[in-house]
């Protein structure tokens, strides 16, 4: 892998919740903050496409993921969005040719101390590096086809569809 190309679009991974009122803003990529501080050994790049909560993603913001990734001549992304249509926009990235995109986000926002971010993030970069081309999700320390998932929102986790 030359270069780890990270497009954000918001999610949980990038809440920041305010006490007072138990109100949310989708805050910086804190991706930027995981890499540096894991002191990874490759190149990368972020671009913050969005910062929206993906119950909020529509068709227009898929097809803009969709038009970022088709626009570069990179071969590996990592792209962190929402769980909850996390599946939706892997389903609408269609046919990405030769590159291998890994989706995850967090359950927990990053900034909490039990955050799975980092793990995910970390399993992302591993799939990132070592799977086929074709769009596919690295949540709860697995891979999955996204056609073969569903996030379970009861059990707070991804689970295998048949």
């Amino acid at each position: 892998m030359n270069k780890l190309n990270v497009l954000t679009t918001g999610g949980t991974i990038d809440k920041i919740y305010y006490d007072d009122k138990s109100d949310y803003q989708i805050g910086e990529p804190e991706i930027g903050r995981i890499l540096r501080a894991m002191n990874v050994a490759f190149d990368w790049e972020i671009r913050a496409l969005l910062r929206k909560d993906s119950l909020h993603l529509n068709d227009s913001d898929r097809e803009l993921i969709r038009q970022a990734v088709l626009a570069s001549e990179d071969r590996h992304f990592l792209i962190t969005h929402g769980t909850d249509s996390m599946v939706e926009t892997a389903a609408a990235l269609g046919d990405v040719g030769e590159r291998v995109i890994i989706m995850t986000g967090a359950l927990n926002p990053a900034r909490f101390i039990d955050s799975d971010a980092v793990f995910n993030i970390g399993c992302a970069v591993g799939a990132v590096q070592a799977l086929p081309p074709g769009v596919w999700i690295a949540m709860n320390g697995r891979v999955w086809d996204p056609r073969k998932v569903r996030k379970n929102r009861s059990a707070n986790r991804f689970e295998a569809v048949d």
